[in-house]
């Protein structure tokens, strides 16, 4: 009886239906290794335009940093296909509105819900994604 239990657990909690990443970024240490050419390397032309339109870009910056470091976190725990920054897309319909994630790959897209959070000095996010087993 307790073999049969013992396995039972152990097939369920290998089921794993769903994926979380998440990311901090400190944006002293951020602000300061931020540069032209890196701006160029991770953000889409949609990022660098919804990041420009504020007074303190740099925090827009930093918290889309976030966002991308925390779905490629949590995709990679699903897909071993390497993914580059801006192939992680972090789209806002408006200015305080839902972050949504496009994926620029050739493969299935999972669903992704996304949010985003900052607080003095710190910039955090977490993706969560759907693992269709």
């Amino acid at each position: 009886m307790k073999n049969e239990l013992e396995i039972s657990i152990l097939a369920i909690s290998n089921i794993q239906k769903f994926v979380i990443g998440n990311d901090l970024v400190y944006l002293p240490f951020f602000s300061e290794s931020f540069s032209d050419l890196f701006k160029l390397k991770v953000y889409t032309e949609n990022e660098i335009a919804y990041c420009e339109q504020f007074d303190q870009p740099m925090l827009r910056y930093a918290s889309t940093f976030s966002a991308k470091e925390a779905v490629y976190k949590a995709f990679k725990q699903i897909h071993e296909i390497p993914i580059v920054w801006k192939k992680i897309e972090i789209l806002r319909e408006n200015i305080a509105g839902k972050p949504k994630v496009k994926l620029h790959i050739d493969t299935i897209v999972p669903n992704i819900s996304l949010t985003i959070s900052h607080d003095g000095d710190y910039a955090w996010a977490i993706a969560l994604i759907e693992h269709k087993l």
